[in-house]
């Protein structure tokens, strides 16, 4: 019996220059490993995509969530696993220092904050994170940010 898709919060974190911050999944992760991608993750049993949301970006940068900005999209698709997962992507403003996220230890190995003319960043791993990089900056731009 199919089960319904996994739910996934991604945040595409927002600097004051219009910056989005990305960071590097380790070489040991089962999914994507050692490509760039933006905070998020699984929606647990029992929590809201927000709360989810939020979670994640502590979990993974120590910063707390401030303010959400928008829906940048949602997808579906199917991890190396071979499991569906249906994520909802927003751009989100963060409190903390932004120059020293407190990456998780074991799951990601460096950070970079790159405007739109620098996501050719990004083209060393799967394509769906330029996808929702440059669908993150078209969002911004309709905001005037």
């Amino acid at each position: 019996m199919p089960h319904a898709p996994l739910p996934v919060a991604g945040a595409l974190v927002v600097d004051d220059r219009g910056r989005i911050f990305f960071q590097r999944r380790s070489p040991q992760r089962k999914l994507f490993p050692n490509t760039w991608d933006i905070v998020g993750g699984h929606v647990e049993p029992g929590e809201t995509v927000a709360e989810a949301l939020a979670r994640e970006v502590h979990e993974e940068t120590g910063w707390r969530m401030s303010a959400v900005l928008g829906v940048v999209g949602e997808h579906t698709w199917t991890g190396a696993d071979g499991l569906d997962r249906h994520e909802t992507d927003f751009l989100v403003k963060v409190d903390g220092d932004l120059g020293r996220p407190r990456l998780e230890e074991g799951k990601h190995t460096e950070f970079r904050w790159l405007g739109p003319d620098e996501l050719a960043v990004l083209d060393d791993g799967d394509a769906m994170i330029r996808r929702i990089a440059e669908s993150g900056f078209a969002v911004l731009h309709t905001l005037g940010i």
